[in-house]
C-alpha cells in the first residue's frame, strides 16, 4: 500500500512542476499584454482602425506592435491565439488540487476541530464552491453592474472575502487559503474560456464574413482581463501560502487572505499607472507595506489549540487506523525523539516560533493524521530532521516503515 506512496509523490510533484511552468507562461503573457497595451501610442500614420503602436527591443531585434481596437481590415494569414497558457495551468492546477487536497483529504482539506465531515462532503465543498463561484461572478458581470466597473470590483472583493471566511470554517487553514486562490484562479480562467476567446472567435468570423465587428465585444474582453490582471498576485500569494504556516496558521488567516487581495491592487495600479503616463504613484507602496505589516502582525496571533486541546481530542477513523496499527508505540517514540522538538505547538528547538508548515507531531492523533508524510519525510528519505539539528538513527527510521507498512 504505502510502497505506491513514493510513486504518488513523484506524481505530485510533476504535476506541480508542470503548474508552476504553465502559471509562468499565463502570468508572464498577461502581465506583458496589459503593460503593452497601456503602452501603446498613437500615430497619424497608422493603418485605418489601428488604435496605437509601440516599439520594442529584445533579444537583438526590434519589434514593432500594432493594436486594433476592434479588428483589422482583413483576417490576416496567421494569428496566434493566446489561451492555452491559462487552460493548462487550471487543468494542471485542478490535477494538483485533486492529489494533495482530494486524495489526501484526511490530512490536508478536513479539519475535525471546525467541521465534522466526511471526505466526500469536503470533496463536494471544494469542486462546489468553484462551479458555484464562477456563476456568482459571472452573473455580476453581465448585469447592470458592468456600467460601473469600480462598483463591480467592489462587490467582487467582497466575494472574495466571504469566501475566505467560509473556507476558514470548514477546511485547514492551508486547505482554506488554497482553495481561495483556486477560487480566484477558476474565475480567471474561466474569463478566458467563456467570455475573452469565444469574443474573440466572433469577432474573427464577422471578419472571414466581410462584416463589420461589433466593438462590444472586445470591451466586454476588456473588463474581464482587467480583472484578470488585479487577481493575478494574490492568487500567487495564495499557491504559495501552503509553505508557510505564518499565512494560514491563526484564527485570522482569512483576515490575511483578503488583505493579499488589497496589496495586488496597489501594486498593479502602480505598474498599470507607470506603463501608462511613465511614472507611478508612489503613495501605492506606502500602502502595500502597512497592509504587509498588519498581516505580519495578525500572523504572530498563535492558533487557538493547545496541546491540552489536541489530547483532548478524539481520535477519528482515518486516525484510528494508524494508531491501532502494529508497531505504533515504536514509531511514536521515534516520531517524539526527533521530530517533536520543531513540530510542537510551542516549538524548543533553537529559537523557533511555528512548526515548519504548521504540521504539529506531539499527540497520537498528530503523528496518525501525519503517517504519510512522516513515511516519505524521515522513513523512505532522509529528509528529515534535518541533519544539523538532529541525527536520527536507522533504527528508528525502519520503526516508521515498519508502522505505516502494516496499516491495513
Amino acid at each position: 500500500m504505502y510502497d505506491l506512496a513514493v510513486f504518488w509523490d513523484w506524481i505530485a510533484f510533476s504535476v506541480r512542476w508542470l503548474h508552476v511552468i504553465t502559471a509562468m507562461a499565463w502570468i508572464g503573457a498577461s502581465f506583458y499584454f496589459i503593460a503593452l497595451d497601456l503602452m501603446l501610442k498613437p500615430n497619424d500614420a497608422l493603418p485605418e482602425g489601428a488604435y496605437g503602436e509601440e516599439w520594442e527591443v529584445h533579444g537583438g531585434g526590434f519589434y514593432h506592435t500594432v493594436k486594433y481596437l476592434v479588428a483589422p481590415a482583413r483576417m490576416p494569414e496567421h494569428l496566434t491565439w493566446h489561451k492555452w497558457q491559462s487552460y493548462s495551468t487550471w487543468l494542471s492546477g485542478a490535477a494538483l488540487l485533486m492529489i494533495i487536497y482530494w486524495a489526501g483529504g484526511e490530512l490536508y482539506l478536513l479539519d475535525p476541530t471546525k467541521a465534522d465531515l466526511a471526505l466526500w462532503q469536503g470533496i463536494l465543498i471544494s469542486a462546489g464552491s468553484l462551479a458555484i463561484g464562477w456563476l456568482l461572478y459571472d452573473a455580476m458581470c453581465k448585469s447592470k453592474l458592468a456600467d460601473t466597473p469600480t462598483v463591480l470590483m467592489l462587490l467582487l472583493f467582497v466575494m472574495l472575502v466571504i469566501m475566505s471566511w467560509g473556507y476558514n470554517q470548514v477546511f485547514t487553514g492551508r486547505a482554506a487559503l488554497l482553495h481561495l486562490g483556486a477560487f480566484t484562479a477558476t474565475i480567471m480562467t474561466a474569463n478566458v474560456f467563456f467570455q475573452i476567446m469565444p469574443n474573440q472567435r466572433i469577432v474573427v468570423e464577422d471578419l472571414k464574413a466581410g462584416r463589420v465587428p461589433d466593438a462590444k465585444y472586445g470591451k466586454i474582453a476588456k473588463v474581464r482581463s482587467t480583472h484578470n490582471n488585479y487577481l493575478t498576485l494574490p492568487v500567487v500569494f495564495l499557491m504559495l501560502s501552503n509553505h508557510y504556516p505564518l499565512s494560514f496558521g491563526t484564527e485570522y488567516a482569512w483576515i490575511i487572505a483578503s488583505l493579499i487581495f488589497l496589496t495586488g491592487v496597489t501594486i498593479r495600479h502602480y505598474f498599470n499607472t507607470m506603463h501608462r503616463t511613465g511614472t507611478g504613484p508612489h503613495w501605492t507602496w506606502a500602502v502595500t507595506v502597512l497592509l504587509m505589516i498588519l498581516i505580519a502582525w495578525l500572523s504572530s496571533v498563535k492558533p487557538s489549540e493547545t496541546w491540552e486541546d489536541a489530547e483532548a481530542r478524539e481520535l477519528t477513523p482515518y486516525e484510528e487506523r494508524f494508531v491501532s496499527a502494529e508497531g505504533f508505540e515504536a514509531a511514536y517514540d521515534a516520531v517524539l525523539g526527533n521530530c517533536s522538538m520543531c513540530h510542537a505547538r510551542e516549538p524548543v528547538w533553537g529559537n523557533m516560533q511555528w512548526a515548519p508548515k504548521g504540521v504539529h507531531l506531539e499527540t497520537p492523533g498528530d503523528v496518525a493524521r501525519n503517517a504519510r508524510a512522516i513515511y516519505l519525510q524521515a522513513g523512505v528519505s532522509h529528509a528529515m530532521p534535518p541533519p544539523n539539528a538532529v541525527q536520527m538513527d536507522e533504527d528508528a527510521r525502519r520503526a516508521i516503515v515498519a508502522w505505516v507498512r502494516a496499516v491495513r
